[in-house]
């Protein structure tokens, strides 16, 4: 048995809580006490030092699923952080079966290091989320993060604005100078509009030459003023030593009213790109 612990990539445990909340690990086994730089003497007398390293948005969530378990005999199932140092965590489930004794209560279970799992499924939701060539979101979660805020300002009454930014004359940047320096325009074209957004805003690609910007808690006014400003921005920045002048974008705008669905919202803010196409390019057109 403890040969086989050993080569468990992490940890075979008992944890009993006394009556008077006390808790310490009667057994602690397998290779994870080195990996996560655990004193199992220690812990045998104390849980505390191995329960002042989870992280601290995790700590809350871990001791309400044991005093559930302790007061209902329900199994422990869940996953926390665990922290190895000031910046380094990591990722451990742990599945524990409760066995009320005459001392209070025993756990019986294991912990197991996921930090691997919780990184890939973070990468496939990265991808899954991201358009490839920019690295911004892509449509699927602009939909999803618009329908949340949608929600909020029909909630709070908040302001909202959504605007639609489509690159002027794209076919000719691909016609004239390839694909290959057309794929790089549009990734220069992202930089330089984060550069000037908030943390909170969202700047996704919807596909082709076209982006839309998500602004949380900004009036269609404060929304104009910056769409000129990125348009400015863009039509004097220099693409890959294209020249100042040469990129140009058209930008409409339009803000969330009161019981809006996301279809309107973003039909208006369509109509309003359009216009500003109709207008000759390299404009800003706000909605009615």
């Amino acid at each position: 048995m403890l040969d086989l612990a050993d080569q468990l990539p992490g940890l075979i445990f008992q944890l009993h809580r006394s009556a008077d909340g006390h808790l310490h690990f009667p057994l602690l086994m397998g290779s994870g006490i080195q990996l996560l730089d655990l004193d199992p003497q220690r812990l045998a007398e104390n849980a505390e030092p191995a329960l002042e390293r989870l992280h601290d948005a995790d700590y809350p969530g871990l001791m309400a699923a044991i005093e559930r378990s302790a007061r209902w005999g329900s199994p422990i199932t869940l996953k926390f952080r665990f922290r190895l140092s000031a910046d380094r965590c990591r990722w451990i489930a742990a599945r524990a079966q409760p066995q009320r004794i005459e001392t209070g209560v025993l756990w019986h279970g294991m912990m197991l290091d996921i930090s691997e799992q919780v990184a890939e499924e973070e990468r496939l939701r990265q991808l899954s989320d991201s358009d490839a060539l920019t690295g911004l979101a892509n449509r699927r979660k602009l939909l999803s993060r618009l329908e949340e805020e949608i929600s909020l300002s029909n909630r709070h009454a908040t302001p909202l604005s959504l605007m639609m930014i489509d690159l002027d004359h794209f076919k000719t940047i691909n016609d004239t100078w390839g694909h290959l320096q057309g794929d790089a325009t549009l990734r220069e074209l992202a930089d330089c509009c984060n550069a000037l957004l908030r943390e909170e805003d969202l700047l996704a690609r919807l596909g082709g030459e076209e982006f839309a910007l998500l602004l949380p808690l900004t009036s269609q006014r404060n929304a104009a003023r910056l769409a000129e400003r990125l348009r400015r921005e863009i039509a004097e920045h220099d693409f890959d030593g294209l020249g100042s002048g040469r990129i140009t974008v058209s930008i409409g705008i339009t803000e969330h009213r009161v019981g809006d669905t996301l279809d309107h919202l973003i039909q208006r803010a369509d109509a309003s790109l359009y216009r500003a196409k109709h207008l000759g390019r390299n404009r800003v057109v706000a909605g009615d």
